[in-house]
């Protein structure tokens, strides 16, 4: 086995010193050839797209060319159409025409917008406007060029049209026709957050699209009008006939309400108050007076009679008492002063006694009149009270009779109150309609006229050529979707180790089979240095480094395994190891035309032991390059699968892999044969060639599932066959640039493409040329290499 410490005493061809995988290889784990995880990929890689996008990119480019060619199309065979937009402002609340019988007054909420909105889709509506406008006698408004038709193609090329003729229709027949062209071309939007109509009419010829904006904007409100006058007639018309009704109701409420009273004997003065309620208020008021006087008249007497007559104020108030009051207390002030001189039986003395004595009697009998007149007003209107107090009781007792008659009376009182108040309201609101009849108040105003088109508002061509557009890269994209489908091959390294889960060992460039031959001899060619790639990561393939017995093999024939074993052989055979390639291919073998041997005696014969001792020596033969053994499959059996599966098989590998650094066998296809799945078990690693777009992924996976159920231990995958000079996989693997194959002062072509590095080419360019393209493939490389670095 290849393991490390044999491989630092390996040194390759051109190589100075020995290889050092310390560097490089550590034991425990098993790295990809790429230096990437496989799971990395789970996940959606928009690289994918832009690899899809360029591998695509004739198909898209084809119907991104035929998309604009649709849009143009399209649009030639569009008939041009005007449009005329008029402004009509809708005016809420409107004016009250009545207040109590019916409110008028719109709330300005959305409903009374959309209202106006609906009304002017309506047919009423268009009706209307065809018959102002005259539209069922208009032929080019009646039969207008098709919409969208081929001929329009040539009327826009040549202006060559079929004038209409509207005498095969009748004349309903137009205006049906008139009214629904009006209605399907019309449009009618709410203005956000105001109280305006935007009224939009479509048409092939300007002057009709502004015509018929502004005669619908028009039509609504004279319809709004005529509506209005059309209500205050019929409103008039009602209340007229409401007043007469309550007319006669009110005419013989009064006369049952008369009739009452007077079979009743009810009087009923002029504040509607009968006589006896009238008396009975009159009464109380008089008995509340009397019996005030009276409780101020007594309230004098009971003075009076405590003998403080002469303080009442009657007394006080009296001149005359007032005047012999003065008089007799100067008489007494005079006596008191003379009382001091003289003695009171002095005749003088005796004189001035006799006359205040006097003065007194009358002075006292003046306060007894008084007196006297007070309980005289006393009785008196203690009399009254009583008096009034008897009549009231007696208005009281009518009272009651009269209120058992005028239960009814009241009854009739309110029905006459009632219709009389129903008159007044209906001869009220009489008036008003008399008075708002003659006014026309508008519901809605023309804020803005429609003007003439002067330029056609569809088709527009960038709208058509961005919609085919989209259009057909969506078809675009379903049919690249539906080829990926379809497409059951292996196109790049990823779907291998997505589909079949192996690691990816090595990415071989297709080579075309007439230069086959010269790449593989080449060592500076792109082939060899793949191949020398796929060496290193069998290298590290396992914990101990390559394996000592390696079976080569593929799903299917023709995918280059034979050229795999036959080029591994030379590279592992540079580094110093001595290689045996054994051709286990014993239906079709391969490999000594490559080395440019016979094949008359090779493994077939070892295992039937149809060779003589003296030549087993000669089975194994050494080749022009050194180190390298070959043991050819020999003379065809009919048996191959016995002799591959027979213990002697078995032990001839193991003896070889003894002998031999690296036994690396050719093995058949695995698909219908079981040579390789019995070979896969006698080796230590099994390499799977994989070819692009030629082998099936079922095929593919099946191959891959016989191998692991017959114990196989297979290391890795190889794709061949990759077109690394392609446009759109050199630049979405950007690690199989065909450029960085091609190192040194080689000029080798592959495929027919010439190195442009610093080297001379074949084709000699300008350095303008050559450095605007490197400058070109550097840009293209940083974004691969920074989309790939963004997680």
């Amino acid at each position: 086995m290849l393991d490390r410490s044999r491989q630092h005493q390996i040194a390759g061809p051109g190589h100075g010193q020995a290889l050092s995988s310390d560097l490089y290889y550590d034991s425990g784990q098993n790295y990809s050839p790429y230096g990437r995880d496989a799971e990395q990929d789970q996940g959606f890689n928009p690289l994918k797209l832009l690899f899809y996008a360029v591998h695509y990119r004739w198909l898209i480019a084809m119907m991104m060319a035929a998309g604009l060619v649709a849009g143009v199309v399209v649009t030639m065979m569009q008939t041009p159409k005007y449009q005329a937009t008029t402004q009509l402002e809708v005016l809420v609340p409107s004016a009250k025409v009545f207040q109590d019988i019916e409110v008028v007054s719109e709330s300005s909420d959305i409903r009374a917008f959309q209202t106006a909105r609906e009304k002017l889709k309506s047919r009423a509506l268009a009706q209307r406007v065809v018959f102002q406008l005259g539209l069922s006698e208009k032929p080019d408004f009646l039969f207008p060029t098709p919409d969208f038709s081929i001929s329009n193609i040539f009327y826009r090329a040549f202006r060559i049209s079929k004038a209409p003729s509207i005498e095969e229709k009748t004349p309903e027949q137009r205006e049906a026709i008139a009214i629904k062209r009006v209605l399907s071309d019309l449009t009618v939007n709410l203005v956000t957050n105001t109280s305006l109509l935007s009224i939009t009419f479509l048409d092939q010829k300007p002057k009709y699209a502004s015509d018929v904006a502004n005669q619908v904007a028009q039509s609504y409100i004279d319809q709004r009008l005529d509506q209005t006058s059309a209500t205050s007639d019929l409103a008039r018309q009602f209340i007229q006939e409401q007043v007469l009704q309550v007319k006669q109701k009110l005419q013989k409420s009064e006369e049952d309400l008369v009739a009452y009273a007077r079979d009743a004997g009810i009087t009923i003065t002029g504040s509607d108050k009968s006589l006896i309620g009238s008396n009975i208020e009159a009464l109380n008021v008089a008995l509340q007076t009397a019996t005030q006087e009276r409780s101020d008249a007594g309230s004098v007497v009971d003075q009076i009679d405590k003998g403080r007559g002469a303080s009442l104020g009657p007394v006080l108030e009296s001149k005359g008492l007032q005047v012999l009051s003065d008089k007799l207390a100067d008489l007494n002030s005079q006596y008191q002063q003379k009382l001091g001189i003289l003695k009171p039986g002095f005749p003088e003395m005796q004189q001035l006694q006799a006359q205040i004595r006097e003065l007194q009697r009358v002075y006292n009998n003046g306060v007894l009149a008084i007196t006297d007149s007070l309980r005289l007003k006393y009785q008196e209107a203690q009399n009254k009270e009583a008096d009034l107090r008897t009549k009231l009781v007696d208005m009281e007792r009518q009272q009651v009779d009269f209120n058992d008659k005028n239960i009814k009376y009241t009854i009739l009182k309110r029905e006459v109150d009632s219709n009389r108040s129903q008159y007044d309201s209906l001869i009220a609101k009489l008036n008003e309609v008399g008075v708002s009849s003659e006014l026309k108040t508008q519901s809605a105003a023309i804020v803005d006229f429609a003007t003439q088109p002067t330029a056609p508002y569809s088709p527009r061509l960038s709208i058509n050529l961005t919609i085919a557009l989209a259009l057909f890269m969506a078809i675009s994209s379903s049919i690249i979707y539906v080829i990926e489908l379809l497409n059951n091959t292996f196109t790049n390294p990823e779907q291998i180790e997505k589909e079949l889960g192996l690691a990816m060992l090595g990415i071989l460039p297709h080579v075309d089979d007439r230069e086959l031959i010269a790449s593989i001899a080449d060592h500076k060619s792109g082939l060899s240095e793949a191949y020398r790639s796929l060496r290193t990561s069998l290298q590290f393939s396992g914990a101990e480094g390559a394996p000592r017995s390696l079976l080569v093999t593929s799903s299917e024939p023709a995918e280059g395994k034979s050229t795999t074993a036959f080029k591994l052989g030379q590279d592992f055979a540079a580094l110093g190891a001595r290689v045996l390639l054994v051709d286990g291919d014993l239906r079709k073998p391969n490999l000594h035309r490559l080395f440019g041997l016979d094949n008359t005696i090779g493994l077939s014969n070892l295992l039937t032991n149809t060779v003589r001792k003296e030549d087993l020596a000669g089975l194994f033969r050494s080749t022009k390059y050194p180190n390298v053994t070959v043991l050819t499959s020999g003379t065809i059996p009919p048996n191959p699968a016995d002799l591959l599966s027979s213990p002697k098989m078995a032990l001839i590998v193991t003896n070889l892999s003894k002998r031999y650094d690296l036994v690396i066998i050719d093995a058949p296809p695995i698909v219908g044969l079981s040579d390789a799945p019995i070979l896969s078990r006698l080796a230590e690693g099994t390499l799977m060639v994989v070819s692009t777009k030629q082998v099936t992924r079922k095929s593919a996976k099946t191959a891959l599932k016989r191998l692991r159920a017959a114990g196989a231990n297979v290391v890795g995958a190889a794709m061949s066959k990759f077109a690394v000079n392609k446009f759109d996989y050199n630049y979405a693997y950007k690690y199989m640039n065909y450029q960085y194959y091609n190192y040194g002062t080689s000029t080798q072509k592959l495929e027919g493409k010439v190195d442009d590095g610093a080297d001379q080419p074949t084709r000699p360019r300008s350095s303008t040329f050559r450095h605007l393209v490197r400058r070109i493939r550097s840009s293209i490389s940083g974004f691969v290499d920074r989309a790939k670095s963004t997680p």
